[in-house]
């Protein structure tokens, strides 16, 4: 896990020069931060509305009675998304848009979930009950 992290850490950022080199060409820079900062504000207004929510979502299911297992995988997809929309670049915007809208959430949700599942498995994570 941690070596797809690095890569990630190393790859994408220079990903993301090459695309702002080629889009200011291609575009002009102007249109470029203004790109920038409209994805940016709409990723931070789809993040609230997803997040407010899915934290209805949770508390109407502990309301009944169920865990709300479904809902915090969502809200760390959420999460996840917000962070990574607010941060430039075009590689990042597509994935936080991704994690933030329902329909596409669901790879990445399992994808989270199995994680979470082995490392349950090998007991590097504790679930505590009553």
């Amino acid at each position: 896990m941690f070596r797809w992290l690095l890569l990630f850490i190393l790859v994408v950022p220079a990903l993301e020069i090459g695309l702002f080199v080629w889009a200011g060409g291609y575009i002009g820079p102007w249109w470029l931060i203004l790109l920038i900062i409209l994805t940016g504000i709409i990723g931070a207004w789809l993040a609230k509305q997803q997040g407010l929510e899915t934290l209805n979502n949770a508390r109407e299911s502990m309301a009944k009675g169920y865990p709300p297992q479904e809902h915090i995988f969502d809200g760390i997809c959420i999460l996840i998304g917000g962070v990574v929309l607010l941060t430039p670049g075009f590689i990042t915007d597509a994935i936080g848009f991704l994690l933030l809208v329902p329909v596409t959430r669901r790879p990445f949700k399992n994808m989270f979930q199995n994680i979470a599942r082995k490392w349950v498995e090998n007991g590097k994570f504790r679930v505590y009950r009553r």
